[in-house]
């Protein structure tokens, strides 16, 4: 919903200006510069409280985490809040020697494992001990959560990041009498990053995935989805990537991503508040120059094969039943991206959503049904995404039908006007929310820079939305929801075999 934004950054910023004169004055609001190693920033001054937000946005995700280390786009973005050598640690030079001796271990016990069936378990058991013990004798120098801790006690809120298919933001505002000691700390982080307590942190991404996939059913099914979805295409990893990849995960591949990705060309940040243009560039000159320049990075090159036929995975657990329908469409890029924005709200806007009508306040057959106009991200081509969660009493069956019933409509009946505005009119509203903040301002405004490769969209791109017709809602339906796109994932109650036994299908 991102290149909605233009109307509400004309509602909750500019409200004593014309939309003519929107964008022109909103220019004058904002500082754009870019320094010589490549690193972009967006400064936007709003003095109504002496508070900042701070946004950096770097162009990697799980997306490009190599073949055999999903995960590790992931990981870094946990390493990015563990300090320096300055930060994190009461004695650098003794913590890094204790943080390559374990290496070394680490080491040994790879090339023991290596051996396969060759390997001496006795010596396997020896090194894992080792390593135990230099994890240990490593952690004595560590100061836990000192990075954060100076940010919390600074003033510092909000202090979070995420780590998505295409993207890894970090976030979080501090007064403005902060505003060198953020410049201070988030250069030094990305310059000077100490990937301490690695294979402990290791252990918590590997939590969380058990926590929010394993043991979680529409997250395992979600995952099971994708895979389906993309057979080739790495939108197909587990944005947290898969279990093995990360138990596996090693210090040097964090160290080598980071290399490779975390380049001043790949990132851009967003500075929203209480802050002068001025000074702010000067302290990106101090403290961001620094951080050496590098190739941007390559993208993904790796094409999904055209889809012929319906594809379906099943994912059998005593859980709620819910379905997810996802169709091929294309990028972010295309001429045809905000049509889905649209699509998605005529269907799924609330309560004014024809599904919900349907579904879920007449027939009763769903208790929630909706839409994503892209699914997983959207850099790359992706996804169309329905889901559907049926009522008591109801299966998945009935509640599919209902569901395909509704969007074939599109392909034959037009979308009457009063629809369209109200449409719109909904979206407008519920950006007006999110972007009245320094924080939610900062975040599309960078995010619309990387994706789009200007933040001038959030107002152009309006133009997009009010010049689509009904006559372009059922041509990108024609042309992109179809049965031989379509991949299905099920939630379903297990078949209980001669073991009793749950599993999972596919077709």
């Amino acid at each position: 919903m991102t290149r909605f934004a233009c109307a509400a950054l004309i509602a909750a910023l500019l409200p004593a200006y014309t939309d003519a004169q929107s964008l022109k004055d909103f220019e004058k609001k904002v500082s754009e510069f870019t320094l010589g190693n490549g690193l972009h920033f967006i400064v936007v001054e709003r003095h109504d409280a002496p508070v900042v937000a701070f946004h950096t946005y770097v162009g990697v995700g799980a997306v490009d985490d190599p073949s055999g280390l999903t995960g590790l786009a992931h990981m870094f973005e946990h390493m990015a809040f563990k300090g320096t050598q300055q930060i994190g640690t009461t004695d650098w030079p003794a913590e890094k020697q204790a943080m390559e001796e374990l290496e070394k271990a680490y080491d040994e016990l790879d090339s023991e494992r290596n051996k396969g069936i060759h390997a001496d378990p006795q010596k396997v058991k020896t090194l894992q001990e080792r390593v135990k013990a230099d994890i240990d004798s490593a952690q004595k120098y560590v100061i836990p959560n000192l990075y954060p801790q100076i940010i919390e006690t600074n003033g510092g809120t909000g202090l979070n990041a995420g780590t998505a298919l295409d993207s890894t933001q970090y976030f979080y505002k501090f007064p403005s009498n902060r505003l060198e000691l953020w410049f201070l700390l988030e250069s030094e982080r990305f310059y000077d990053p100490v990937f301490r307590e690695f294979y402990k942190e290791r252990d918590v991404v590997r939590e969380e995935r058990r926590m929010r996939v394993e043991s979680e059913p529409q997250g395992a099914l979600l995952e099971a989805f994708s895979a389906a979805a993309f057979e080739a295409h790495p939108y197909h990893h587990s944005p947290g990537g898969w279990a093995s990849d990360i138990e596996a995960l090693r210090l040097q591949d964090a160290v080598a991503f980071y290399k490779t990705y975390y380049v001043p060309s790949n990132i851009s940040i967003a500075i929203v508040g209480d802050v002068d243009p001025k000074e702010a560039r000067r302290l990106a000159d101090k403290y961001f120059s620094i951080l050496p320049s590098g190739p941007r990075p390559p993208l993904v090159h790796t094409v999904e094969p055209a889809q012929d036929g319906v594809r379906e995975v099943q994912l059998e657990t005593q859980s709620q039943p819910i379905e997810f329908i996802g169709y091929k469409r294309p990028d972010q890029l295309s001429p045809d991206d905000p049509v889905f924005d649209v699509i998605s709200e005529v269907l799924s806007g609330g309560r004014t959503g024809t599904i919900y009508k349907e579904l879920v306040r007449d027939k009763k057959l769903a208790l929630g049904a909706g839409t994503l106009p892209s699914y997983p991200a959207g850099k790359y081509p992706n996804l169309f995404l329905l889901y559907v969660a049926p009522n008591m009493g109801k299966s998945l069956e009935e509640c599919e039908k209902a569901l395909t019933d509704v969007v074939d409509e599109l392909k034959t009946k037009k979308v009457d006007a009063d629809t369209l505005n109200r449409v719109k009119t909904k979206v407008r509203a519920d950006l007006i929310r999110k972007l009245d903040s320094n924080a939610g301002l900062a975040a599309e405004l960078n995010s619309t820079y990387m994706e789009y490769g200007d933040w001038r969209k959030l107002f152009t791109s309006i133009d997009e939305y009010d010049k689509i017709t009904a006559d372009d809602i059922m041509r990108v339906a024609k042309r992109y929801i179809t049965p031989q796109t379509r991949t299905i994932a099920k939630l379903v109650a297990p078949q209980q075999g001669e073991s009793g036994e749950s599993g999972r299908t596919k077709k």
